[in-house]
Protein backbone atom coordinates (compact mmCIF):
# COMPACT_ATOMS: atom_id res chain seq x y z
CA UNK A 1 0.00 0.00 0.00
CA UNK A 2 1.03 3.80 -0.52
CA UNK A 3 0.53 6.19 2.05
CA UNK A 4 0.38 9.68 2.00
CA UNK A 5 1.01 11.24 5.25
CA UNK A 6 0.41 15.36 5.81
CA UNK A 7 1.22 16.93 8.63
CA UNK A 8 2.18 20.10 10.10
CA UNK A 9 4.66 18.87 12.76
CA UNK A 10 7.33 16.08 11.88
CA UNK A 11 11.01 15.58 12.85
CA UNK A 12 12.93 17.79 14.05
CA UNK A 13 10.28 19.25 15.88
CA UNK A 14 9.89 17.54 19.14
CA UNK A 15 6.64 17.16 20.23
CA UNK A 16 3.49 14.29 21.18
CA UNK A 17 2.21 14.34 17.34
CA UNK A 18 5.72 14.39 15.68
CA UNK A 19 6.13 11.34 17.42
CA UNK A 20 3.21 9.69 16.71
CA UNK A 21 3.92 10.41 13.21
CA UNK A 22 7.43 9.41 13.07
CA UNK A 23 5.90 6.15 14.66
CA UNK A 24 3.38 5.67 12.25
CA UNK A 25 6.10 5.96 9.19
CA UNK A 26 7.77 3.50 10.86
CA UNK A 27 5.58 1.18 11.69
CA UNK A 28 4.19 0.98 8.28
CA UNK A 29 7.25 0.51 6.45
CA UNK A 30 8.26 -2.08 8.98
CA UNK A 31 5.19 -4.10 7.62
CA UNK A 32 6.39 -3.74 3.99
CA UNK A 33 4.19 -0.28 3.12
CA UNK A 34 5.47 2.63 1.02
CA UNK A 35 5.06 6.12 2.89
CA UNK A 36 5.35 9.71 1.68
CA UNK A 37 5.02 12.41 3.79
CA UNK A 38 3.78 16.22 3.18
CA UNK A 39 5.08 18.17 6.06
CA UNK A 40 6.07 22.01 6.85
CA UNK A 41 9.46 23.35 6.04
CA UNK A 42 11.01 24.64 9.55
CA UNK A 43 14.06 26.15 8.34
CA UNK A 44 12.91 28.43 5.60
CA UNK A 45 10.42 29.89 3.70
CA UNK A 46 11.44 27.07 1.01
CA UNK A 47 9.95 24.36 -0.92
CA UNK A 48 12.04 21.33 -0.62
CA UNK A 49 11.66 17.47 -1.92
CA UNK A 50 13.83 15.04 0.02
CA UNK A 51 14.28 12.50 -2.66
CA UNK A 52 15.30 9.70 -0.37
CA UNK A 53 13.29 9.68 2.29
CA UNK A 54 10.23 10.93 0.35
CA UNK A 55 9.18 13.70 2.49
CA UNK A 56 8.04 16.96 0.59
CA UNK A 57 8.68 20.06 2.90
CA UNK A 58 6.11 23.07 2.43
CA UNK A 59 7.11 26.60 3.41
CA UNK A 60 5.09 28.31 6.29
CA UNK A 61 4.20 31.00 8.27
CA UNK A 62 4.81 31.27 12.24
CA UNK A 63 1.49 31.19 13.92
CA UNK A 64 2.21 31.78 17.29
CA UNK A 65 2.09 28.54 19.03
CA UNK A 66 5.88 27.34 19.59
CA UNK A 67 7.57 25.97 16.25
CA UNK A 68 4.08 25.58 14.50
CA UNK A 69 4.02 27.40 11.01
CA UNK A 70 0.41 27.20 8.40
CA UNK A 71 1.30 26.80 5.14
CA UNK A 72 -0.47 27.46 2.04
CA UNK A 73 -4.04 25.44 1.55
CA UNK A 74 -3.18 24.24 -2.11
CA UNK A 75 1.05 24.43 -3.00
CA UNK A 76 1.11 24.26 -6.41
CA UNK A 77 4.88 22.94 -6.38
CA UNK A 78 3.99 19.83 -4.33
CA UNK A 79 1.35 18.75 -6.61
CA UNK A 80 2.99 17.34 -9.45
CA UNK A 81 5.05 15.52 -7.08
CA UNK A 82 2.29 13.66 -5.14
CA UNK A 83 0.69 12.23 -8.49
CA UNK A 84 3.92 10.62 -9.20
CA UNK A 85 3.34 8.94 -6.11
CA UNK A 86 0.33 7.22 -6.79
CA UNK A 87 -1.34 7.54 -4.01
CA UNK A 88 -3.87 4.45 -2.42
CA UNK A 89 -4.74 6.41 0.91
CA UNK A 90 -3.83 9.69 2.48
CA UNK A 91 -3.31 10.22 6.04
CA UNK A 92 -3.67 13.72 7.33
CA UNK A 93 -2.80 14.62 10.85
CA UNK A 94 -3.95 18.37 11.28
CA UNK A 95 -7.39 20.14 10.68
CA UNK A 96 -5.57 23.12 9.08
CA UNK A 97 -3.18 24.09 6.44
CA UNK A 98 -0.99 20.90 5.22
CA UNK A 99 -4.65 19.47 6.52
CA UNK A 100 -7.04 21.66 4.19
CA UNK A 101 -4.31 20.84 1.35
CA UNK A 102 -4.52 17.46 2.00
CA UNK A 103 -8.36 17.34 2.56
CA UNK A 104 -8.82 19.48 -1.43
CA UNK A 105 -6.39 17.12 -3.14
CA UNK A 106 -8.12 13.89 -1.64
CA UNK A 107 -11.00 14.99 -3.76
CA UNK A 108 -9.15 16.06 -6.93
CA UNK A 109 -7.64 12.89 -6.92
CA UNK A 110 -10.20 10.41 -5.98
CA UNK A 111 -8.30 9.10 -3.05
CA UNK A 112 -9.85 7.72 -0.11
CA UNK A 113 -8.88 10.34 3.35
CA UNK A 114 -8.60 8.94 6.67
CA UNK A 115 -7.75 11.77 9.61
CA UNK A 116 -6.19 11.30 12.77
CA UNK A 117 -7.23 14.08 15.27
CA UNK A 118 -4.52 14.86 17.68
CA UNK A 119 -4.49 17.78 19.27
CA UNK A 120 -7.66 19.46 22.01
CA UNK A 121 -7.20 22.84 20.54
CA UNK A 122 -9.74 24.70 23.30
CA UNK A 123 -6.80 24.03 25.28
CA UNK A 124 -4.14 26.15 23.31
CA UNK A 125 -6.32 28.90 22.34
CA UNK A 126 -4.79 31.10 24.54
CA UNK A 127 -1.55 31.32 22.88
CA UNK A 128 -3.09 33.44 20.49
CA UNK A 129 -5.65 35.33 21.83
CA UNK A 130 -3.63 36.26 25.26
CA UNK A 131 -7.13 35.70 27.06
CA UNK A 132 -9.38 37.86 24.59
CA UNK A 133 -12.15 36.57 22.48
CA UNK A 134 -11.46 33.32 23.91
CA UNK A 135 -15.42 31.92 23.66
CA UNK A 136 -15.52 33.26 20.09
CA UNK A 137 -12.35 31.26 19.52
CA UNK A 138 -13.46 28.25 20.59
CA UNK A 139 -16.48 28.33 19.19
CA UNK A 140 -14.47 28.56 15.55
CA UNK A 141 -12.33 25.98 16.47
CA UNK A 142 -15.21 23.58 16.92
CA UNK A 143 -16.49 24.54 13.58
CA UNK A 144 -13.32 23.91 11.86
CA UNK A 145 -12.97 20.61 13.71
CA UNK A 146 -16.22 19.62 12.82
CA UNK A 147 -16.35 20.26 9.36
CA UNK A 148 -12.69 18.55 8.71
CA UNK A 149 -13.87 15.84 10.85
CA UNK A 150 -17.16 14.65 10.09
CA UNK A 151 -18.05 16.06 6.35
CA UNK A 152 -14.46 15.03 4.77
CA UNK A 153 -12.86 11.90 6.45
CA UNK A 154 -13.90 8.57 5.33
CA UNK A 155 -12.42 7.30 8.29
CA UNK A 156 -12.03 9.35 11.63
CA UNK A 157 -9.34 7.55 14.48
CA UNK A 158 -8.83 9.17 17.40
CA UNK A 159 -5.51 8.05 20.13
CA UNK A 160 -8.17 7.90 23.23
CA UNK A 161 -11.53 7.24 24.93
CA UNK A 162 -11.19 10.93 26.32
CA UNK A 163 -10.76 12.09 22.06
CA UNK A 164 -13.80 10.09 21.24
CA UNK A 165 -15.65 11.20 24.02
CA UNK A 166 -15.17 14.78 22.89
CA UNK A 167 -16.70 13.67 19.26
CA UNK A 168 -19.45 11.65 20.56
CA UNK A 169 -20.53 13.76 23.68
CA UNK A 170 -19.81 17.13 23.11
CA UNK A 171 -19.39 17.69 19.05
CA UNK A 172 -22.28 14.65 18.64
CA UNK A 173 -20.23 13.22 15.57
CA UNK A 174 -22.62 10.88 14.49
CA UNK A 175 -20.15 8.86 12.37
CA UNK A 176 -18.05 5.92 13.18
CA UNK A 177 -14.97 7.24 15.15
CA UNK A 178 -12.42 4.95 16.06
CA UNK A 179 -10.26 4.87 19.00
CA UNK A 180 -6.48 3.75 17.61
CA UNK A 181 -4.23 4.40 20.45
CA UNK A 182 -0.62 5.48 18.91
CA UNK A 183 2.10 3.03 19.16
CA UNK A 184 5.81 2.92 20.18
CA UNK A 185 9.01 1.97 19.71
CA UNK A 186 9.01 0.53 23.15
CA UNK A 187 12.37 -1.36 23.01
CA UNK A 188 14.13 1.58 22.83
CA UNK A 189 13.04 2.59 26.65
CA UNK A 190 13.93 -0.95 27.94
CA UNK A 191 16.11 -1.14 30.50
CA UNK A 192 17.75 -3.86 29.93
CA UNK A 193 19.28 -1.75 26.50
CA UNK A 194 21.69 0.46 29.15
CA UNK A 195 24.49 0.05 30.97
CA UNK A 196 24.40 0.70 34.90
CA UNK A 197 27.63 2.56 34.10
CA UNK A 198 26.00 5.23 31.65
CA UNK A 199 23.09 5.42 34.13
CA UNK A 200 25.34 6.62 36.89
CA UNK A 201 27.20 9.04 34.66
CA UNK A 202 24.33 10.87 33.76
CA UNK A 203 22.73 10.51 37.19
CA UNK A 204 26.39 11.97 38.27
CA UNK A 205 26.43 15.12 35.29
CA UNK A 206 23.04 16.07 37.29
CA UNK A 207 23.98 16.38 41.03
CA UNK A 208 22.09 13.07 42.05
CA UNK A 209 23.63 10.67 44.34
CA UNK A 210 22.61 7.06 44.16
CA UNK A 211 20.73 6.85 47.15
CA UNK A 212 18.50 10.18 45.83
CA UNK A 213 14.65 8.57 44.89
CA UNK A 214 13.79 10.96 41.12
CA UNK A 215 10.40 11.90 40.33
CA UNK A 216 11.16 12.36 36.72
CA UNK A 217 8.70 14.60 34.33
CA UNK A 218 9.42 14.69 30.47
CA UNK A 219 7.57 17.00 28.17
CA UNK A 220 6.82 20.85 27.17
CA UNK A 221 7.62 23.34 29.90
CA UNK A 222 4.36 25.83 29.25
CA UNK A 223 1.01 26.63 30.89
CA UNK A 224 -1.56 23.75 29.51
CA UNK A 225 1.22 20.84 31.32
CA UNK A 226 0.27 22.17 34.38
CA UNK A 227 3.77 22.00 35.35
CA UNK A 228 3.75 24.36 38.47
CA UNK A 229 1.59 21.84 40.39
CA UNK A 230 5.32 19.52 40.44
CA UNK A 231 7.15 22.30 41.12
CA UNK A 232 5.46 23.49 44.13
CA UNK A 233 4.65 19.63 45.29
CA UNK A 234 8.54 19.45 45.35
CA UNK A 235 9.22 22.64 46.98
CA UNK A 236 7.09 20.94 50.02
CA UNK A 237 8.67 17.30 49.71
CA UNK A 238 12.31 18.61 49.74
CA UNK A 239 11.27 20.23 53.72
CA UNK A 240 10.85 16.96 54.92
CA UNK A 241 13.18 14.40 52.92
CA UNK A 242 15.68 16.39 50.20
CA UNK A 243 16.78 13.28 49.03
CA UNK A 244 13.58 13.40 46.76
CA UNK A 245 14.20 15.16 43.54
CA UNK A 246 12.41 16.39 41.01
CA UNK A 247 14.12 16.07 36.94
CA UNK A 248 12.37 17.99 34.59
CA UNK A 249 12.95 17.30 31.09
CA UNK A 250 12.14 19.38 28.07
CA UNK A 251 11.64 23.13 27.39
CA UNK A 252 9.20 25.79 26.22
CA UNK A 253 7.59 29.44 27.02
CA UNK A 254 7.55 28.95 31.23
CA UNK A 255 11.11 27.50 31.00
CA UNK A 256 12.99 30.86 31.94
CA UNK A 257 9.85 31.19 34.54
CA UNK A 258 10.19 28.06 35.51
CA UNK A 259 14.18 28.86 36.63
CA UNK A 260 13.43 31.97 38.35
CA UNK A 261 11.23 30.53 40.46
CA UNK A 262 13.28 27.92 41.36
CA UNK A 263 16.61 30.14 41.85
CA UNK A 264 14.20 32.44 44.29
CA UNK A 265 13.47 29.41 46.70
CA UNK A 266 16.99 28.55 46.61
CA UNK A 267 15.86 24.86 45.27
CA UNK A 268 18.55 24.08 42.70
CA UNK A 269 19.52 20.80 44.24
CA UNK A 270 16.15 19.62 44.46
CA UNK A 271 14.16 20.54 41.60
CA UNK A 272 16.64 19.73 38.19
CA UNK A 273 16.47 21.38 34.82
CA UNK A 274 18.02 19.49 31.64
CA UNK A 275 16.30 22.01 28.98
CA UNK A 276 15.83 19.91 25.93
CA UNK A 277 17.12 16.60 24.96
CA UNK A 278 17.60 15.05 21.84
CA UNK A 279 15.07 12.62 21.15
CA UNK A 280 17.47 9.54 20.42
CA UNK A 281 18.84 10.55 24.49
CA UNK A 282 15.48 10.44 26.18
CA UNK A 283 15.26 7.16 26.60
CA UNK A 284 18.28 7.06 28.80
CA UNK A 285 16.66 9.88 31.26
CA UNK A 286 14.00 7.51 32.09
CA UNK A 287 16.36 5.35 33.55
CA UNK A 288 17.26 7.95 35.96
CA UNK A 289 13.89 8.06 37.18
CA UNK A 290 11.95 6.06 40.25
CA UNK A 291 8.86 7.50 39.17
CA UNK A 292 7.39 8.97 36.30
CA UNK A 293 4.79 11.95 36.79
CA UNK A 294 2.62 14.28 34.97
CA UNK A 295 0.22 16.73 35.81
CA UNK A 296 -1.42 17.65 32.54
CA UNK A 297 -4.96 17.38 32.18
CA UNK A 298 -4.75 18.32 28.10
CA UNK A 299 -3.49 15.20 26.91
CA UNK A 300 -5.10 13.43 24.04
CA UNK A 301 -3.58 10.28 24.64
CA UNK A 302 -0.15 11.07 26.49
CA UNK A 303 2.87 9.30 24.71
CA UNK A 304 5.16 10.10 27.46
CA UNK A 305 3.66 8.01 30.23
CA UNK A 306 4.13 5.14 28.01
CA UNK A 307 7.64 6.07 27.46
CA UNK A 308 7.80 6.08 31.11
CA UNK A 309 6.00 2.98 31.25
CA UNK A 310 8.28 0.70 28.48
CA UNK A 311 11.23 1.82 30.85
CA UNK A 312 9.74 0.29 33.89
CA UNK A 313 8.49 3.06 35.64
CA UNK A 314 4.71 3.64 37.29
CA UNK A 315 3.19 6.67 36.00
CA UNK A 316 2.17 9.04 38.57
CA UNK A 317 -0.69 10.66 36.55
CA UNK A 318 -3.40 13.63 37.19
CA UNK A 319 -6.31 11.72 37.36
CA UNK A 320 -7.67 12.38 33.58
CA UNK A 321 -9.27 10.60 30.46
CA UNK A 322 -6.36 10.52 28.28
CA UNK A 323 -4.74 8.39 30.77
CA UNK A 324 -7.45 6.05 31.96
CA UNK A 325 -6.62 3.75 28.66
CA UNK A 326 -3.44 2.89 29.63
CA UNK A 327 -3.03 3.81 33.78
CA UNK A 328 -4.22 1.22 36.36
CA UNK A 329 -4.81 2.75 39.66
CA UNK A 330 -2.00 0.97 42.16
CA UNK A 331 -1.07 -1.36 39.49
CA UNK A 332 0.78 0.08 37.21
CA UNK A 333 0.40 3.75 38.34
CA UNK A 334 -1.58 6.31 40.66
CA UNK A 335 -3.84 8.84 39.96
CA UNK A 336 -4.26 12.00 42.01
CA UNK A 337 -6.71 14.86 41.82
CA UNK A 338 -4.66 17.65 43.95
CA UNK A 339 -1.26 18.54 45.30
CA UNK A 340 -1.85 17.09 48.53
CA UNK A 341 -2.60 13.72 46.86
CA UNK A 342 0.85 13.87 44.44
CA UNK A 343 3.32 14.21 47.86
CA UNK A 344 1.44 11.60 50.03
CA UNK A 345 1.60 9.20 46.50
CA UNK A 346 5.66 9.79 46.20
CA UNK A 347 6.31 9.56 50.11
CA UNK A 348 4.08 5.90 50.30
CA UNK A 349 6.01 5.09 46.93
CA UNK A 350 9.67 5.81 48.40
CA UNK A 351 8.67 3.68 51.53
CA UNK A 352 7.24 1.26 50.01
CA UNK A 353 10.30 -0.48 47.43
CA UNK A 354 8.39 -3.61 47.07
CA UNK A 355 5.41 -1.69 45.55
CA UNK A 356 7.32 0.29 44.01
CA UNK A 357 8.99 -2.34 41.82
CA UNK A 358 5.47 -4.57 41.13
CA UNK A 359 4.15 -1.43 39.61
CA UNK A 360 7.52 -1.26 37.39
CA UNK A 361 6.84 -4.47 36.50
CA UNK A 362 3.38 -4.18 35.39
CA UNK A 363 3.78 -0.77 33.41
CA UNK A 364 6.41 -2.64 31.33
CA UNK A 365 3.83 -5.58 30.40
CA UNK A 366 1.22 -2.43 30.06
CA UNK A 367 3.93 -1.15 27.56
CA UNK A 368 4.30 -4.09 25.39
CA UNK A 369 0.71 -3.66 23.82
CA UNK A 370 1.82 -0.75 22.11
CA UNK A 371 4.14 -1.58 20.59
CA UNK A 372 4.46 -0.65 16.60
CA UNK A 373 3.58 -3.73 15.20
CA UNK A 374 -0.18 -3.67 16.58
CA UNK A 375 -0.33 0.09 15.88
CA UNK A 376 0.48 -0.51 12.54
CA UNK A 377 -1.89 -3.43 12.32
CA UNK A 378 -4.33 -1.33 13.93
CA UNK A 379 -3.92 1.35 11.22
CA UNK A 380 -3.89 -0.96 8.49
CA UNK A 381 -7.19 -2.26 9.38
CA UNK A 382 -9.00 1.64 8.86
CA UNK A 383 -7.12 1.92 5.99
CA UNK A 384 -8.16 -1.61 4.43
CA UNK A 385 -11.96 -0.39 6.16
CA UNK A 386 -11.43 2.78 4.12
CA UNK A 387 -10.72 1.06 0.65
CA UNK A 388 -13.22 -1.51 0.85
CA UNK A 389 -15.96 1.12 0.92
CA UNK A 390 -14.63 3.04 -1.40
CA UNK A 391 -14.28 0.03 -3.96
CA UNK A 392 -17.82 -0.38 -3.28
CA UNK A 393 -19.34 2.81 -3.47
CA UNK A 394 -17.60 2.69 -7.01
CA UNK A 395 -18.89 -0.37 -7.87
CA UNK A 396 -22.52 0.78 -7.55
CA UNK A 397 -21.45 3.38 -9.11
CA UNK A 398 -20.52 1.35 -11.87
CA UNK A 399 -23.85 -1.04 -11.36
CA UNK A 400 -26.35 2.81 -12.28
CA UNK A 401 -24.04 3.34 -15.29
CA UNK A 402 -24.36 -0.27 -16.72
CA UNK A 403 -28.18 0.08 -15.77
CA UNK A 404 -28.45 3.55 -17.50
CA UNK A 405 -26.34 2.65 -20.93
CA UNK A 406 -29.13 -0.62 -20.72
CA UNK A 407 -31.99 1.54 -20.56
CA UNK A 408 -29.96 3.99 -23.72
CA UNK A 409 -29.70 0.63 -25.99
Amino acid sequence: MRVGIFTDTYPPFINGVSTSIASLEKALRNEGHEVFIVTVNPDNLSYRYENEERIIRIPGIPIGIYDYRLTGIYPLKAISKIKEWHLDIIHSHTEFGIGTFARILAKQLDIPLVHTYHTMYEDYIHYITKGHFDRSSKKIVEYLTMFYCDKTAKELIVPSRKTYNLFKEKYHVEKEVRIVPTGLEVERFFKEKFKESDILNLKKELGISSSDFIILTVGRLAEEKNVELLLKAAENISKKDKSIKLVIVGSGPDYEKFITWVVERKLEKNIIFTNAIPWEEIPMYYQIADVFATASKTETQGLTVLEAMASSKPAICMKDDAFLDVVVDDLNGKFFENQNEFEEIIFALKRDSKKLESMGKQARYTSESHSLKHYALNILDVYQECLSQEQTKKSWIERIKDKWKRKKN
